[in-house]
């Protein structure tokens, strides 16, 4: 049976369907691409490889971290060091103290001093053939101090040539020189008048080296390095530009059982420079810490002990008088007295007395903040209370206000920079006088409270006389120094144990070291896997675009799911210099697939004793319907059933080349009754094919072509030959075929492999499938013989046999392809017994 020539039953139904549809993308032919290009993955994949290769040796940056883990005690009562007992005060949880350190850490003003104090905008590399390595600054034999006071060029490479001795070649590049330089001392910029390369110069340690954009001097390192450098590049880089690239390298977590232990990771490209930097910063974030409780302690101790000067003057003139009355006015043993009043009063006022000595020391702070004097800062203890975001608060005012005086040098006092600087203070100002307010108010409500109660309390002793009640004020008076001087002598001995057991609350548990870790990055594999990925993706883009942009017909199976018109056969290349395989090459592939097509025919159109008319046509020209139309009417020829092939392409003639027939008198001619019609037929060297070619070109082929006397000329025709074979006009061009159509028997649409267009097959699939055409066939033509044996789809009717079996003339010089050698030697190996 025919390929999809069962879907003619169902006719009725299928024209409710979709035809002449095809899939956008054809997933096995996508694959069989794929296999073809097979070379230009192997090409991509050495080129990935080699880049890859390259990528990790010579420009892969290898990027370390250290960690540091250290403790922060709980015992913290300086004021620049916020006690854990904030947590109370701000009604929050967790490690506030480890929060506020980890913002030291990472806030510029401790990132600048540690810059400044270690040189950390002066960087070290140097450069191999290609590669250039990130140095530790004791990995270089000499130092670079700059001189900050003079104008230095920034992100300008110096390069450093050991000369031998202590002496070094100072190379600048050849271009890039700068009129704007920067000045460490001031961190601003300047600029300077024009001015030519400096010369190359050589110069020894220790002496400066001087040039319009450049001032330094070379130090020797006191630790003779490992690494024998060729070279030594340094780039200097501005304060701000270094405080962002350090602080943008730097980690902190907290331990997640311990949150009082915090670990700081470094990461740079040079292990030994996160370790020291971890482990330096560490250390002067302990020494500022300590010098900060130090100094609040101090002071507050000597304010301490001038207000228990003044208090103990104050108890001493208060006992006087009190020892006045009780001996002289004999009033040291009143009867009667109401012990349990006296009691509650003296109470009451030692309280208050508390709260109104902590709110002298509030008012010491509030006058320090306010007249900006840091220095002489006393502890919040002595006021009563520990508040870790009023520390933080003065602490960030403190370094603003340090920062303003700073910038005042450089900027105008209506510049931008300095409003946004008065901006944040102002900000941190509220903050700290609103924390102040809230205590203010919170010990203010409580002597109102005291005061209320000791009211209360007073009126109950009303009924003394004069001279008892004047003796109870005098005891009261002085119960109330009393309390005063042991409430600041409390504070001044804890003050003093803190000053005598100072420690830093900052311990280290494990220090930073170079234990010789591995780099955490780049993570060189997944490089190299992107690398060589994307460049085997290359080719598959390529072949995917163009799969998705190819129209072509270019599968027998997908053609005959999108059009369910019955195929009746596959046609290989036609390696014959003229159209007449099957007369010259009668034992070809090409001419059994002819012989299949003439067999298939005949379920096309049916059995019957009458003359069958074959209508051959296809989309447009070049498709290889002429060379299909020449070549079933001679196998019909040769099977002794007198054929006859009628040209009526009269718009471009073909067939009279092949067979050398004279072309000057055909179906032109005859149509238009210049000749008759023995005159337009030829014999060929068939003696049962004959042939009558198209004739000149006619003015009006359509007309002629649907005239009554063409019509005739086919019933003619029908009473001499078994078989007429019209090679009629591409149906994608012209009408004309469609109205032949009316009288054929059976007709064959040509589709050529990889030729012809997807879309093109809409018109006659629709045709087709709403009974406007019949008895209709495809020939696939121009199938290409090395993609497959019948392209895998069993649709060979004369051309799947395959070659390299010895049947086709083929055969002598058939080699198969590669993969089917493989294929067919592997099944040998497992089917040996």
């Amino acid at each position: 049976m025919i390929p999809g020539k069962e879907t003619k039953v169902e006719k009725a139904d299928s024209h409710k369907e979709k035809h002449g549809s095809f899939a956008l993308f054809d997933v096995e032919h996508f694959l069989r691409r794929i296999l073809r290009n097979w070379y230009w993955f192997v090409l991509m994949l050495f080129i990935g490889y080699g880049i890859s290769w390259m990528y990790s040796k010579y420009y892969a940056q290898n990027i370390y971290a250290s960690t540091l883990s250290l403790s922060i005690s709980n015992n913290t009562s300086s004021y620049f060091t916020p006690s854990q007992s904030i947590n109370f005060i701000w009604g929050q949880g967790g490690n506030q103290d480890g929060v506020y350190l980890k913002k030291m850490l990472l806030s510029r003003t401790h990132n600048e001093f540690l810059i400044k104090e270690l040189d950390l905008f002066v960087n070290y590399s140097t450069k191999g053939l290609i590669k250039s390595t990130y140095l530790d600054k004791d990995d270089s034999p000499v130092f670079l101090q700059v001189d900050r006071k003079h104008g230095q060029q920034v992100n300008y490479p110096i390069t450093l040539i050991p000369k031998g001795g202590d002496s070094y070649e100072v190379v600048l590049p050849e271009e890039g020189q700068s009129q704007n330089l920067y000045s460490f001392e001031s961190e601003s910029y300047t600029t300077i008048d024009p001015y030519g390369r400096p010369a190359n110069k050589i110069i020894r340690v220790g002496e400066w080296y001087t040039s319009p954009n450049l001032r330094f001097r070379l130090l020797k390192n006191p630790v003779n390095p490992k690494i024998k450098l060729t070279n030594i590049i340094v780039n200097l880089n501005t304060v701000n530009q270094t405080v962002n690239d350090i602080v943008s390298t730097i980690g902190v977590e907290f331990d997640k059982e311990i949150n009082t232990i915090m670990i700081i990771t470094k990461k740079g490209y040079n292990l030994n420079s996160t370790v020291n930097f971890l482990n330096m910063s560490v250390k002067q974030l302990q020494k500022k810490r300590q010098a900060d409780k130090v100094l609040v302690d101090q002071n507050t101790n000597v304010y301490l002990k001038q207000n228990l000067d003044n208090i103990r003057k104050k108890l001493d003139s208060s006992a006087n008088v009190l020892n006045y009355m009780k001996t002289t006015e004999k009033l040291y043993d009143i009867k009667d007295r109401d012990e349990k009043s006296l009691i509650e009063i003296k109470d009451l006022e030692a309280k208050k007395a508390d709260i109104e000595s902590k709110i002298s020391s509030l008012n010491q702070i509030k006058n320090s903040l306010e007249t900006q004097n840091f220095e002489k800062m006393i502890s919040t203890n002595a006021a009563g209370f520990q508040d870790g975001l009023f520390s933080a608060s003065v602490a960030e005012l403190k370094a603003l206000y340090l920062k303003r005086r700073e910038m005042a040098l450089i900027y105008k006092p209506n510049s931008e920079p300095m409003k946004e600087i008065n901006r944040l203070i102002d900000e941190a100002r509220i903050s700290s006088n609103g924390a102040l307010r809230n205590y203010y108010t919170a010990y203010y409500t409580e002597i109102n409270k005291i005061n209320q109660k000791v009211g209360n309390a007073n009126s109950e002793l009303a009924t003394y006389p004069e001279k008892q009640r004047k003796y109870l004020d005098a005891e009261r008076g002085y119960n109330m120094i009393e309390a005063t001087y042991n409430s600041l002598l409390t504070r001044q001995n804890d003050t003093e144990l803190r000053m005598a057991g100072n420690q830093s609350d900052i311990s280290v548990i494990d220090p930073a070291k170079n234990v010789s870790q591995p780099p955490i990055g780049p993570n060189v594999k997944a490089t190299k896997a992107a690398i060589i990925g994307g460049l085997l993706a290359l080719p598959l883009l390529f072949i995917f675009i163009g799969e998705i942009l190819d129209s072509k017909i270019r599968n027998i199976k997908e053609l005959l799911n999108a059009t369910k018109i019955p195929l009746l056969g596959v046609i290989g290349n036609n390696n014959h210099e003229n159209m007449l395989t099957v007369l010259d090459q009668p034992k070809s592939s090409v001419s059994e697939a002819f012989r299949g097509v003439r067999a298939n025919v005949r379920f096309l159109s049916g059995e019957n004793d009458g003359s069958k008319v074959i209508l051959v046509t296809s989309s447009i020209g070049g498709e290889g319907k002429t060379y299909v139309s020449i070549n079933l009417a001679s196998v019909l020829g040769l099977s002794d059933k007198k054929t006859i092939l009628l040209g009526m392409d009269l718009r471009k003639p073909k067939i009279f080349g092949d067979f050398k027939i004279d072309n000057k008198y055909g179906i032109s001619n005859y149509l238009t009754g210049e000749v008759g019609i023995d005159q337009i037929i030829n014999k060929t060297r068939i003696p049962n094919l004959d042939v009558a070619t198209s004739g000149p070109i006619p003015p009006n082929p359509s007309e002629l072509l649907m005239s009554e006397k063409n019509i005739k000329f086919i019933e003619d025709l029908k009473k001499i030959y078994d078989f007429i074979i019209i090679d009629s006009p591409p149906v994608g061009l012209v009408a004309d075929s469609y109205e032949l159509m009316k009288y054929s028997d059976a007709n064959i649409y040509v589709v050529r492999h990889e030729y012809t267009e997807k879309y093109m097959l809409k018109m006659i699939t629709e045709k087709y499938h709403t009974g406007e055409i019949g008895h209709l066939g495809l020939v696939y033509n121009d199938y290409n013989t090395k993609q497959g044996y019948g392209y895998g789809y069993g649709y060979g009717y004369g051309y799947g046999y395959g070659y390299g079996y010895g049947y086709f003339d083929e055969d002598k010089n058939y080699r198969e392809p590669m993969l089917i050698r493989i294929r067919n030697k592997v099944q040998s190996i497992f089917n040996k017994k």
